[in-house]
Order: C-alpha cells, then sequence, then structure tokens
C-alpha cells in the first residue's frame, strides 16, 4: 500500500516538506527503493540502530524518534503507535467490511474459514497465517489491495490490553469471539481475565459481535449492539468419516472436507458473518466447502509410509482433548504423539494430568498407541497407564523419531499434538530422513 505525502501528513498530523508516493518499510532486509523506512523497536533491538542500512539499501528516508538521520525524515513520538496510526488512516481511507477474529484457539482456522466463506461473493483479504499481534495488524491492513471489500484481522494476545490496543485501530465492523479457554492463563491468572482480554475485542466495535456461547463471554462483552451466540448445541451432524463432515445447522445443510465437531462449532461464525453480510445459502455453502486446513492444523500427509496429521501449531487442555477425541472416533491403527502444553501456570500438572485422564475414561479400551514427548506429556502418560493403556514416554523428539522408525509399521496413521514450542516438525523431518524404504 503506498502513501502520498498528503496521506502522511493527514495520518500522522505532521509537517513535512516533500512530495512523493511511498511504500512504508519496517525490515532493512526486503527494504526497495524509494520505500521510507520505519524503525521498530523489540525487546532485544532498536530498528534506529539500521537507519543508515535502510538508506544505504535504497530508502528514500525514514522516520525517527531520537537523532536525525538524514535529510528527508520524519520525527515521531513512538514508531509503533505512528505504524498503527499509519494502518489506521488507510483502513479509513478504503474503508472495507472488518472483521475482527479472536478466541483462545480456534481464531486461526476461523478466520480461514470466514475467509474461504465470504470469498465467494468479496474482494477480501485476511492476515497471513497467524500474523496476529499489533504489527501483524499493519502488515494486514498495508498489504491489502485498493479495492478491498472485507478485510479479516486475526487478533492474538498474551495478557490484557493487547487486544484493546489491536481493536482501536482496526475498528472492526464485526467480532467474533470463537471460545475463551485455558490458553494462557499462566500469564493472566485466571478464566475471568482470559474472558476480559478476549471481549476487549468489543471495545470499539461497531455493528455485531458473534460469539460462542461461553458465560464469561456473555458477562464480559460490552457491546449494547447485535449480538449472536452459537454453539455445537445449535447443530445436528448428519453423517463423519475420515476427512468429512455433514451437518445442518438453522435448518440448512452444510459440508466440511475434514473431521472434527470443533471445525464444525468453528464454522458456524463463518455462517453467520455470511449471513449479516448478504449471502445466499448456496453461496455460503460452497464457500465452506472449500475449507482447506493450513500448516500444522490438522495437516495430512503421507511419509514414508506413515500416514500423519500433523495439528501441532498450538494446544491447550481444550483443544486437546477434542482433537484427540476427533482422531481416535475415526481413525484405525492410531498412533497418537502428545507433547507438552505451554503457558498454564502453576496447574500446568494438573492440567496435563487432566487429558490424560479425559482421555483414559473416554476410550478405556482403545487399542491406540500413545507416545508422550516431555516433561509435562509425561503426566498425560501417567493416567493413561493408570488404565493400562499402550504408552511410551520420551524426553526428546529425536528418542521419539527413532522409536517410531524402529517400531511403527507402515500405514498407520501418526497424530501429533503440543504447543508449538515442542517443535514436533522436527519428529516428521526426522522420519523423512530416517524412513524405511
Amino acid at each position: 500500500m503506498k502513501f502520498t505525502s498528503e496521506d502522511i501528513k493527514n495520518a500522522l498530523n505532521v509537517d513535512i516538506d516533500f512530495n512523493g508516493c511511498f511504500e512504508i518499510s519496517t525490515d532493512t532486509r526486503t527494504i526497495k527503493k524509494g520505500d521510507l523506512y520505519l524503525p521498530l523497536k523489540g525487546a532485544n533491538f532498536d530498528g534506529e540502530d539500521f537507519c543508515k542500512k535502510a538508506l544505504e539499501a535504497g530508502a528514500a528516508g525514514c522516520f525517527y524518534t531520537k537523532e536525525k538521520p538524514c535529510d528527508f525524515a520524519i520525527k515521531v513520538n513512538d514508531t509503533l503507535t505512528t505504524y498503527l496510526k499509519l494502518a489506521n488512516y488507510i483502513r479509513k481511507k478504503y474503508n472495507p467490511i472488518v472483521i475482527g477474529v479472536t478466541g483462545s484457539s480456534g481464531k486461526t482456522t476461523t478466520k480461514e474459514m470466514i475467509y474461504s466463506v465470504l470469498s465467494e461473493k468479496y474482494i477480501t483479504h485476511k492476515t497471513f497465517s497467524n500474523h496476529n499481534n499489533e504489527i501483524g495488524f499493519c502488515q494486514t491492513v498495508l498489504s491489502m489491495p485498493q479495492n478491498c471489500e472485507v478485510l479479516i484481522v486475526e487478533m492474538g494476545m498474551r495478557g490484557l490490553g493487547e487486544i484493546e490496543l489491536i481493536t482501536k485501530y482496526a475498528q472492526p465492523d464485526y467480532a467474533v469471539i470463537t471460545n475463551a479457554g485455558s490458553a494462557h492463563i499462566g500469564r493472566l491468572g485466571s478464566l475471568d481475565n482470559i474472558a476480559k482480554a478476549k471481549c476487549e475485542i468489543t471495545n470499539y466495535l461497531k455493528t455485531a459481535l458473534i460469539a460462542h456461547n461461553n458465560d464469561r463471554i456473555k458477562k464480559f462483552a460490552n457491546f449494547s449492539g447485535e449480538k449472536i451466540f452459537y454453539s455445537l448445541n445449535d447443530v445436528k451432524i448428519i453423517e463423519k468419516r475420515e476427512g468429512y463432515t455433514k451437518f445442518v445447522y438453522q435448518n440448512n445443510e452444510y459440508e466440511l472436507f475434514i473431521e472434527g465437531d470443533y471445525n464444525v462449532e468453528n464454522s458456524l461464525s463463518a455462517i453467520n458473518i455470511g449471513y449479516k453480510l448478504n449471502m445466499t445459502y448456496e453461496e455460503i455453502k460452497s464457500g465452506l466447502s472449500k475449507y482447506k486446513p493450513i500448516e500444522k492444523r490438522w495437516e495430512i500427509q503421507k511419509i514414508n509410509g506413515y500416514n500423519v496429521i500433523n495439528d501441532s501449531y498450538n494446544a491447550n487442555p481444550e483443544s486437546m482433548k477434542a482433537a484427540v477425541s476427533t482422531f481416535l472416533d475415526l481413525y484405525k491403527r492410531p498412533v497418537v504423539i502428545l507433547g507438552n502444553m505451554g503457558e498454564l501456570g502453576e496447574n500446568e500438572i494438573d492440567f496435563h494430568r487432566q487429558v490424560g485422564k479425559y482421555i483414559a475414561e473416554k476410550y478405556p479400551k482403545t487399542d491406540a498407541k500413545f507416545i508422550t514427548v516431555g516433561n509435562l506429556a509425561s503426566q498425560i502418560g501417567k493416567e493413561l497407564l493408570n488404565k493400562n493403556l499402550n504408552v511410551k514416554t520420551f524426553e526428546n523428539n529425536v528418542e521419539t523419531s527413532r522409536y517410531i522408525l524402529d517400531n511403527l509399521h507402515e500405514g498407520c496413521t501418526i497424530f501429533l499434538k503440543a504447543s508449538r514450542a515442542m517443535k514436533f516438525e522436527e519428529i516428521i523431518e526426522n522420519i523423512e530422513k530416517g524412513g524405511k524404504k
């Protein structure tokens, strides 16, 4: 997205004595000739230290907060706020319908489903992958086409106030809250605080909230406009098998070419958004049927004779229980590999044990093989062993990969679930490198 000199003046309320048309870059590694360099600050770096490098790479000028680095430079108080103001200016200048999406889990999947549906009718742009912090928001807005009709912004958080900051500059027309579970409870301290943080998305909301039917969300959603609540209880599932689910919602039938009741629940927000934006049933149904998971979210691969389902982008107790249940219900010769779940606070051991108890009680006679990786995941394994289920416990991904290659037969289906800090992609890479021929 390019800014004219007049755009920059209006967005930032500054006086500048140059004319031109510029793109904004925050990265000297990818900056192009003629760009304006905006130096962001991180915990371990200060982008202003790289102003000279940006200019040498062809930047036309830069923003700064300390010493003026060149003649063509714009003084600002804070570069992140500057980035947010520029994004907000573009958001208002081109004025797409803005949809904000947040939740403890499922927000990226839900964003992708909404995109899949709305793309049937509208020119739609979305947050790339999981770039869901305030910088990712700015990148999303500034990369949208000028004729964008709907902008879908995923909003993540690690603490109170972070979603409020994004939504202040996004000014969403519609907001979606997928759920308010235990993810990040180690940082926020309580389920109430998690719900409060998620509900910050309503602070600058214009039109409607579409949210999971959750008592905490209802309690803390500070919005007087239209509210639509949904849950799996509103659905009748009429068929499910590997890679396919058919269900009825509000007397209409829909298909997903992916399994999992929780994916059905995620899709309800996309359906409701579609109807709010005057889409037909046929358009919504078609868009939903085209949804495909992105990397590390129920990503199905065949690797050296093994069927592998990689769902290891992230994990919390609720998502782990739901995903394992879906896998065990639908797949034959199942191998379940579970790793540590992060940011669960002082009760992290209990949260892991609860997952183990849940699986053991729901599937007491399963023929599944279970593998746990990491010190916390071993607590899941202990609960499974208490019910005499088949469990192996390892400390790291190398040991796990070696066990798979030495002991598991081709044709089994391996399911991986853990927080991303566990780097379960290493298991897949090791299987690829050392696979049986």
